[in-house]
């Protein structure tokens, strides 16, 4: 057991829009192993003899010992998993930014598909599609009754082939046919623009392999444009994480040379480590990925925007720059995982591999944000009116079999907030129906009327900051006894 096997850790709140890994380790099997538990194992061996020889109907035996796995995995907490056949392709393409379908970022508004952008360049917007378009079917297959993931699944398929959308326009009160035919679309996880004269914007919605890239380019594109820049606002709302090495070059685009931007720590020697500011922790070909950028950039005050979707390496930039005191932390509480995954690629089966947790990370200052997040400097809501829709996202102190920071106490306030939202939701739908009411939409990222980026760059500006007066603090859990 003395050889060596190949590890790709990272950091992200799981499947959303596919799972996403980060920098590539090398763990050394431990040596002394403890033995197997015989026992255990033969009675794993007796229930599928049991199962396979009395089912009601015949069993296959491969996907009885998959289901194994995938049980023993799952069981751990909720960001191990098995990967095998298609979900082994879709995991790698969250990873690589790549993917093969029609090229449209999406939501679900009413059980339907809506269209948020088309990708630039993609066969969705050479097709003519647009933001706010809903899809309600697919090829022959009614869109109402699936989720998103089911959804996205049946966009995509084979470069080359050909899916149909039917596609209902609010604007213009028409719905419409458009055959789109797939093919390899690359993802741009960095949007950026310069706001006005002095202030810019730039937002990562997930860290991809060429995020870090893309990255530097549009901050030096910002620069082109305002040479003299006098604040930025990075966004990180509802990014769920990613790669832990494009996250360390983010960091270290606005810090030191050197400084700490995370530590990590877990049971093999290889989980243990401290990565810092310095091309070595982030750079993948030997070059500074980060060279060249303007020194200005270490300097001008930034403001990072997050909110409770906003997890992992997100989480992991916002709080080393709050602990560096590099920038303000300005939204919501955020997702509150704290843990780094790594993939065990060398199984015996091909197209396999093993996503397993392997280490807790924490903040420059030493402290873990599992099951509780980064805090805000400045707690502020999603609209001037509030947040009608935080209370109904999911963190990690509400999955199933979370990971502890040793502080277990389960908050019951949660539950009840999120059926009384909800309840709030349903009742405003109802009298919208009746032209009575609106229901609550929020505005684009980056948009004119984007409530928390104004208050960003008053911030930035010296000027007044409308805070939220509702904002509670989600305390961390309390041991449990013993």
């Amino acid at each position: 057991m003395g050889s060596k096997l190949k590890v790709a850790g990272w950091v992200a709140v799981g499947a959303v829009a596919g799972a996403l890994a980060t920098m590539q380790l090398q763990a050394t099997a431990r040596s002394a192993l403890s033995p197997l538990p015989l026992e255990d194992m033969q009675q794993l061996a007796a229930v599928f003899d049991l199962v396979k020889r009395s089912y009601v109907e015949p069993v296959d035996e491969k996907k009885l010992i998959r289901d194994a796995i995938g049980g023993m995995v799952s069981g751990l907490d909720p960001h191990s998993a098995y990967f095998e056949g298609q979900s082994y392709k879709e995991f790698h393409e969250g990873i690589s930014g790549k993917f093969t379908g029609v090229g449209i970022q999406i939501e679900m508004e009413d059980g339907l598909v809506k269209v948020v952008s088309p990708i630039e360049g993609s066969p969705a917007f050479r097709a003519g599609m647009q933001t706010g378009d809903l899809v309600t079917r697919i090829d022959d297959v009614a869109v109402k009754g699936l989720n998103m993931d089911q959804a996205i699944k049946r966009m995509r398929g084979p470069s080359g082939s050909k899916v149909v959308l039917t596609v209902y326009r609010k604007a213009e009160n028409r719905t419409f046919p458009v055959a789109i035919i797939r093919e390899e679309i690359k993802t741009k996880s960095v949007r950026s623009k310069v706001m006005e004269p002095g202030y810019a914007w730039i937002r990562v919605n997930q860290f991809q392999e060429p995020t870090l890239r893309d990255f530097a380019e549009q901050l030096k594109e910002i620069f082109r444009v305002e040479p003299n820049l006098k604040g930025l606002v990075l966004d990180l709302r509802n990014d769920p994480g990613g790669l832990l090495d494009v996250a360390v070059g983010v960091s270290a685009a606005f810090l030191p040379k050197d400084a700490v931007v995370v530590s990590t720590n877990g049971q093999i020697a290889e989980s243990r480590s401290v990565l810092k500011a310095a091309p070595m922790f982030y750079s993948r070909d030997g070059n500074d990925t980060l060279a060249g950028l303007p020194a200005l950039l270490k300097t001008v005050p930034v403001v990072v925007l997050v909110n409770e979707g906003s997890a992992s390496a997100s989480e992991i930039v916002a709080g080393a720059l709050k602990d560096h005191k590099r920038a303000v932390i300005m939204g919501a509480q955020t997702f509150g995982k704290g843990s780094v995954q790594s993939e065990m690629a060398r199984l015996p089966m091909p197209n396999t591999s093993l996503k397993i947790t392997t280490a807790r990370y924490y903040t420059p200052s030493g402290q873990s944000i599992q099951a509780k997040g980064i805090l805000p400097d400045i707690p502020v809501d999603e609209t001037a009116e509030g947040s009608p829709y935080a209370a109904l996202r999911m963190r990690e102190a509400d999955l199933d079999k979370h990971l502890n920071n040793g502080e277990e106490k389960k908050d019951d306030t949660r539950e009840k907030a999120r059926e009384e939202a909800l309840k709030k939701l349903e009742e405003a739908k109802a009298k919208s129906k009746e032209g009575k009411e609106k229901v609550p939409t929020l505005p684009e990222y980056g948009a004119p009327d984007d409530f928390p980026l104004q208050q960003a760059l008053n911030r930035l500006k010296g000027k007044s900051v409308v805070a939220s007066k509702t904002q509670v603090e989600r305390k961390a859990e309390e041991p449990k006894a013993k």
